[in-house]
């Protein structure tokens, strides 16, 4: 079940959700508002010009209000907010249309397990031939909540848990499942 206004409204009041910063503003009829942070990360070149799984990569972190989002270029940001799921709770995150359709593609893996505790790193990307530019403190997209049937058995605990800036891939942490 997707959670109104007035559930979102209630389990913050409750601290059962938590959100911070937070302006009332934000809370729409069926979502959050999520802004962009001030910490961007861009993938250093590799001396093999390849990207393994296997391991670490490599970022350059950028602090700043504003970011030039090149045509055709990639870059992780990360949410304003730091969010505290509870065990019952998941979301997802959706774009802007508005930012969609000039060309900015607004992605994360798609799914907030319950109980993440952290920002949430974006991927951004500019499909568009023109540069964008990027604002902190800018709305970017909207989290949708939704509420499980039971509180999870293993509520999330890994490697992105209390994460905060643009956090890069963790995948070469990964256990092969065999």
């Amino acid at each position: 079940m997707i959670l109104s206004d007035k559930t979102i409204i209630k389990m913050l009041k409750d601290s059962e959700l938590k959100i911070s910063p937070l302006e009332n503003e934000q809370i729409q009829p069926a979502s959050v508002d999520i802004r962009l942070g001030n910490t961007f990360g861009v993938v250093e070149d590799s001396p093999a010009g390849i990207i393994t799984m296997d391991s670490e990569i490599k970022y350059k972190t950028i602090e700043s209000d504003t970011y030039i989002l090149l045509p055709n270029q990639f870059v992780l940001a990360t949410t304003m907010e730091y969010f505290e799921l509870p065990d019952d709770l998941t979301a997802f995150v959706e774009g802007r249309s508005s930012l969609g359709r000039m060309g900015l593609f607004i992605q994360n893996a798609g799914w907030v397990d319950p109980g993440f505790k952290g920002e949430i790193t974006l991927e951004l990307y500019n499909a568009n031939r023109c540069a964008i530019e990027l604002k902190a403190g800018r709305r970017v997209g909207q989290l949708v909540f939704a509420k499980m049937d039971a509180a999870a058995l293993n509520p999330y605990k890994g490697k992105y848990q209390g994460q905060k800036g643009a956090t890069g891939s963790r995948v070469y942490l990964d256990r092969e499942i065999v």
